[in-house]
């Protein structure tokens, strides 16, 4: 594949990891439409992954640096700090909630790698996780705060964010559609959802990493320069969209991205049925 196909790609990269309408599936879907009609593969996702959540280290960057200080720090005695203060627990959370993913990445390698990178199954995904985001999103009690995430929410969010593995379903989309249904307001839902796939983006992306330069035969159509110019220019874009979306949320829904999933799946089908795109 191209330089250029590379940049286009750390684009899409950036604009989408943080919509709740899959990076990962618009990276399957535009490596079939760019000129080399290749996947670009679940290496080169990973490891662009990992440009945009530099992007959410540097916005919440205050948030972040507090809660690891505190709670490391809440282990010593003299600290003063308490083990049920906001951030002690908040740090918890994040680690309880990452462990689903590790476990479902871990026994699901072969699987992420083939099955979950059908078209067919990105576009049903797209639509499915489209209506249950619409649901989650306008019906119910939607007034929790970030400081209201329970343990149990926390591993119920973990156990969402484990479906992000299937290109289609997003990882912001399915943890956000989780605290929403779990009663929690958007930027809430959406800065928690942050949070948690801090662990888990770099743990995958560097793991996809080292597998890229210890193992050759790891599938993956880009260059290092290539792969590391798009992780660059994901992170640009990605903390552009950060910012755009934590103030879009706070007095508008996601029917929008409900809706471009739904119209997006139901090409991407109609695509697929008349063979103009190869599944596989």
């Amino acid at each position: 594949m191209s330089f250029i196909e590379a940049i286009i790609l750390g684009i899409l990269q950036g604009l989408t990891e943080f919509l709740p309408v899959s990076s990962s599936a618009h990276l399957r879907i535009a490596g079939e439409i760019l000129p080399s009609a290749t996947d670009p593969g679940a290496t080169f996702t990973a490891i662009t992954q990992l440009g945009t959540e530099a992007a959410v280290l540097v916005y919440f960057w205050g948030d972040i640096t507090r809660i690891i200080g505190k709670w490391f720090r809440h282990f010593t005695p003299t600290s003063g700090i308490a083990k049920n203060d906001a951030d002690v627990r908040m740090g918890w959370l994040i680690i309880i909630g990452t462990v689903p993913i590790v476990l479902a990445g871990f026994f699901l390698q072969e699987t992420i790698r083939g099955a979950f990178r059908s078209l067919w199954l990105v576009a049903i995904v797209l639509i499915v996780f489209g209506i249950i985001l619409g649901i989650a999103d306008q019906l119910g009690r939607r007034d929790k705060k970030l400081d209201d995430i329970t343990y149990r929410d926390g591993i119920l969010y973990g156990l969402a964010q484990t479906l992000a593995l299937i290109p289609g379903v997003s990882r912001s989309g399915a943890t956000t559609t989780m605290g929403r249904a779990l009663g929690y307001e958007r930027p809430a839902a959406a800065q928690y959802a942050f949070l948690l796939a801090v662990p888990a983006v770099f743990g995958s992306g560097f793991y996809e990493l080292y597998n890229s330069i210890t193992e050759p035969e790891v599938d993956t159509p880009f260059s290092y320069l290539e792969t590391g110019v798009a992780t660059v220019v994901a992170f640009g874009v990605g903390l552009a969209v950060i910012a755009f979306l934590m103030q879009y949320i706070k007095t508008k829904s996601f029917m929008p991205f409900v809706i471009y999933r739904l119209v997006l799946g139901s090409v991407l089908l109609v695509l697929l049925a008349t063979g103009v795109l190869d599944p596989l």
